[in-house]
């Protein structure tokens, strides 16, 4: 498992700024105002050759019992104990106030973690006196950093990978597919897991939620062996009112993380909600390959265009999972369920598959020959290689003149014409552009 880096701080201090400055994409939303940040955003960091998971908290105010500082501080507390370090952000325009010493306080009695402390907005190097007020903490080195213009981010960086612990290896063993099932709660998760492997073992309720912990089940077919990850419902962090409820969210993203096939699970009869779209966007975030299960198909009200209107439904609502097959079926009858074990099995292949460099040249050369890409700068765009880099995702780097010159219509033909090419239309496909040494 990769460890978990946890940002924590009173609202409006930067933390989502520093959150995507580390991950080196703007993916949590920045504005000038306080509790801007009202979920946990997570995100892969990579640096030296180390990787760790970011996690970006909502503003932590202990002092406010109204409804979303109290989730918000709960998702901070939370995070604490999930991480094995933490980053506590302070903001030196503003000065130290009762929050931020409420919650040094709060980190002090309650966690023996490595924090490190940052006073961010340190724009320039003449504010670095500034960042002195914080010491009256008594919480020793303070790091000024500026999370919008880069002052103090790379030591910042080397200081999170000296403290970190290593990243623990997972025992794999050969030919097990793990596999998570994930989705909102009720959409029945449990009762397809239990239909798959043919056993009750997990608790099937009309309640929400029933299933809190996630649990390993393996379960054997043919030459393969499966692990299943039953992980508990996402719920929508607006209406999380418990620590309980919050852990299940962050189990199942962890599950995300440790999985090579995501079961994406959706309502049939509910259709397709803001839930089911953040959810995807998790998988998608995590380059996992994923089948949309469209469950409880025999209670739905339908003709025979109710499948096409569906999954036009859901390519429009995720076009960034539209890589993924999708199957309806219905777990309290069986029907259909047998095809989400070949649909595993198809998209795993798929996922494995090896493709040599001579071949991704030649598939390379047809694709610019067919459509060039624009001019940049008044410069045209060479593309010299390619190569794979990677499975899980499948990973193609591409050495050009100009990297910044590829813009993103002309990325996503490459990856549509490699998708076809390929035979990997049912698995997420990445490609990078890098200059040639």
């Amino acid at each position: 498992m990769k460890p978990v880096v946890a940002i924590v701080g009173r609202p409006n201090v930067g933390k989502s700024a520093l959150f995507n400055k580390l991950i080196g994409r703007r993916k949590a939303i920045t504005k000038n105002e306080p509790g801007v940040t009202r979920d946990v955003n997570y995100g892969e960091c990579m640096d030296r050759g180390r990787s760790f998971t970011l996690i970006d908290t909502g503003g932590f105010e202990p002092d406010l019992e109204t409804e979303i500082p109290r989730q918000v501080r709960e998702q901070a507390r939370l995070a604490m104990e999930e991480a094995d370090l933490i980053v506590m952000v302070m903001d030196v325009r503003t000065g130290l106030t009762s929050v931020d010493t409420d919650i040094v306080r709060e980190l002090q009695r309650n966690t023996e973690k490595s924090i490190i402390y940052v006073a961010n907005k340190t724009d320039t190097h003449d504010m670095v006196p500034q960042a002195s007020e914080f010491y009256s903490l008594g919480i020793g080195d303070i790091m000024p950093i500026s999370a919008e213009h880069g002052l103090g981010i790379v030591e910042l960086i080397d200081k999170i990978l000296d403290l970190l612990p290593e990243e623990e290896e997972e025992e794999v063993e050969l030919n097990q597919v793990k596999v998570a099932i994930v989705g909102r709660p009720n959409a029945g998760k449990s009762s397809l897991l239990n239909r798959m492997i043919g056993k009750k073992r997990t608790i099937v309720s009309d309640v929400p939620g029933t299933t809190r912990d996630p649990v390993d089940t393996k379960f054997r077919r043919g030459e393969t062996e499966y692990l299943f990850v039953d992980t508990a419902g996402i719920r929508r962090k607006s209406k999380i009112s418990a620590k309980l409820e919050i852990y299940s969210s962050m189990a199942a993203i962890k599950s995300i993380a440790r999985s090579n096939v995501i079961l994406l699970v959706i309502d049939g009869k509910d259709g397709v909600r803001m839930q089911d779209e953040k959810i995807a966007g998790l998988i998608e975030d995590s380059g996992r390959a994923c089948i949309v299960v469209i469950n409880k198909w025999d209670i739905v009200d339908r003709d025979e265009d109710t499948i096409k209107v569906f999954t036009e439904e859901l390519r429009e609502k995720m076009p960034f999972i539209a890589f993924a097959p999708v199957l309806f079926v219905s777990a309290l009858t069986g029907k259909r369920v047998d095809s989400v074990f070949d649909t595993i099995d198809r998209v795993v292949k798929a996922m494995n598959t090896d493709i040599s460099t001579s071949r991704v040249n030649k598939l390379l050369e047809e694709v610019v020959s067919r459509h060039h890409p624009p001019v940049y700068r008044g410069h045209e765009v060479r593309f010299y290689y390619g190569t794979q880099t990677g499975k899980g995702p499948t990973r193609f780097a591409i050495f050009t003149n100009y990297p910044d010159g590829v813009i993103d219509s002309y990325r996503r033909y490459m990856v549509n014409r490699f998708r076809e090419s390929l035979d990997m239309e049912e698995i997420p496909l990445r490609l990078s552009f890098r200059p040639r040494r």
